[in-house]
């Protein structure tokens, strides 16, 4: 539909969009590039979403001004794995080794970015095979792959099919909170769906899901912080 501008100091640019899928009135802020976007149902007035924005408008300004500046991935750069901070130092011999408040990263400093994050994605393609072989067991229902993707506005999806597909960068949350995603992706395989019914499934393969669900909410966006390429 476009994109306005609420105004105040700084004005702020916020996308307009209509979505057949959408049950409600939606404000949603990118924790990757700070975009700000208002989803409309689609028999909802224009009206109303622009008196939604005015009332959630501290909350927004709020929340931009609290964004971290992005963090550029380098000698000395502090990364969160597992949810522990550790600082990158140079390594010795030819592997990334994890140590407590460490990841030592051997090789030439133009390829520190690019190493760790090739280190990064394969212990989070590990991490959340092993939790998605955990939960698919449980559930008595397999799933057919595990892709890995730097998404925006999803941490995790499962298609019709039985594919799972994961942000690798679960792998800086606490190890909780990707096992929450795991098992909220594997809940699929059973519903497509966010019925009762799925809810109640994820609980019995999880357990009690809302305190690593809350902690994603509240902080996910600090995750896409952490640049690994300009």
């Amino acid at each position: 539909m476009g994109v306005i501008e609420l105004s105040g100091n700084p004005p702020i640019a916020v996308t307009l969009r209509r979505s057949s899928r959408a049950r409600r009135i939606s404000l949603r802020l990118s924790g990757v590039d700070g975009r700000v976007t208002l989803t409309l149902p689609p028999r909802v007035p224009e009206r109303e979403g622009m008196a939604f924005l005015r009332e959630k408008e501290s909350w927004l300004r709020g929340h931009l001004e609290n964004r971290g500046e992005p963090v550029r991935i380098g000698l000395g750069a502090m990364l969160p794995i597992a949810g522990e901070p550790r600082e990158i130092r140079p390594g010795s011999g030819r592997s990334v080794v994890l140590e407590t408040g460490a990841l030592l990263v051997p090789g030439p400093e133009e390829r520190i970015a690019a190493r760790s994050l090739g280190y990064l994605k394969t212990l989070a393609r590990e991490r959340l095979a092993a939790a998605s072989d955990r939960y698919a067991a449980v559930l008595g229902k397999d799933y057919t792959r595990i892709t890995l993707r730097d998404t925006r506005s999803r941490w995790g999806s499962c298609s019709s099919q039985g594919a799972l597909s994961y942000s690798w960068r679960l792998i800086l949350a606490p190890p909780e909170v990707l096992d929450y995603v795991a098992a909220h992706e594997v809940a699929h395989l059973a519903h497509m769906n966010h019925s009762r019914a799925y809810w109640d499934t994820l609980t019995q393969i999880h357990g009690d899901w809302r305190a690593p669900r809350r902690w994603l909410r509240e902080n996910g966006g600090e995750l896409h912080r952490y640049r690994f390429q300009d």
